[in-house]
């Protein structure tokens, strides 16, 4: 079997919509069974983001929300 060595993935081949949706499947995930890796995974991703568009976490998910919503 190969082995794959990375520290890192790259986001950028990942559309806006699939990141909604991966940000918002993490949210109900966390909520609904009480699990907080969920929640605290979903705030990471979200937290990166929002510093690599030099914005605030809401900023950038409002974004999401708008570009979602406008195709």
């Amino acid at each position: 079997m190969k082995q794959f060595e990375f520290d890192k993935i790259s986001i950028q081949e990942i559309s806006k919509d699939d990141m909604l949706l991966i940000l918002e499947a993490l949210k109900y995930t966390g909520e609904s069974t009480h699990i907080e890796d969920f929640l605290s995974l979903r705030n990471n991703i979200l937290n990166q983001l929002a510093t690599l568009s030099e914005s605030s976490p809401q900023e950038f998910l409002d974004y999401l929300m708008e570009e979602t919503l406008s195709n």
